[in-house]
């Protein structure tokens, strides 16, 4: 191998690679089970859920792999910091036992990556145990199997009940009024309706039919 080839990744020399292997299997390994006490406490199954708990591996991977890079270099420390301090979460999370999760999947990684296996492998059940323990319950609803959101935005000086009523009796079973907000600076009302179809095929007759009512702006339907 080349000096000048060598030269340029000698810091590489600091962890055998056997090491660099394990280390980075246990944190994607460890990963994964934090990401999995997530969907089993935490109850959810949509788009979201599994986009956390990607997010949830990777960041244990990555985390472990800084955490390999930075050391016990104090200089090396304080330069990752200030290009980590860039990355910015676009998606709020809503929920804050998300955020505690994040961390989890941050001080596995780090613990990983620093070499404490053991510390990892004793985390993982206690903060499973905590989160099994105050996991959310599910509220008993007669609404909550295969139902829809359905949003609905109403220019101001129409009654909702007068547009809605005659579109919703005919391709919904059940319908209740969930949040109720102002849009458009106050210029319209938003309704956004708990709803369960008629017939599962009956969605885009619903969403066609309100849209062409007079006085609705705009129709959202998607599945809880």
């Amino acid at each position: 191998m080349p000096e000048w080839f060598r030269e340029a990744f000698r810091y590489d020399t600091e962890f055998p690679l056997i090491v660099l292997a394990v280390r980075l299997t246990a944190a994607l390994v460890l990963g994964c089970v934090v990401a999995g006490v997530y969907r089993l406490t935490h109850g959810k199954s949509n788009g979201d859920s599994l986009s956390l708990m990607a997010t949830l591996v990777m960041l244990t991977v990555l985390i472990a792999t800084v955490t390999l890079v930075i050391g016990e270099n104090t200089a090396r420390a304080f330069s990752l910091v200030g290009a980590l301090a860039i990355i910015r979460f676009r998606t709020i999370v809503e929920d804050t036992r998300d955020t505690a999760f994040v961390i989890f999947a941050v001080a596995v990684g780090m613990a990983v990556g620093a070499g404490f296996l053991l510390v990892a492998v004793i985390c993982i059940p206690a903060a499973a145990l905590a989160a099994m323990i105050f996991r959310p319950r599910r509220r008993l609803d007669p609404l909550s199997s295969g139902d829809f959101l359905l949003t609905v935005r109403i220019g101001v000086g129409h009654h909702p009940e007068s547009l809605l009523q005659p579109c919703f009796s005919r391709h919904l079973h059940s319908s209740r009024l969930v949040t109720t907000t102002t849009a458009r600076q106050g210029a319209a009302l938003e309704l956004i309706y708990q709803v369960r179809l008629q017939r599962e095929d009956s969605a885009i007759a619903l969403v066609e039919e309100l849209n062409k009512v007079e006085g609705i702006q705009n129709v959202d339907l998607r599945r809880m």
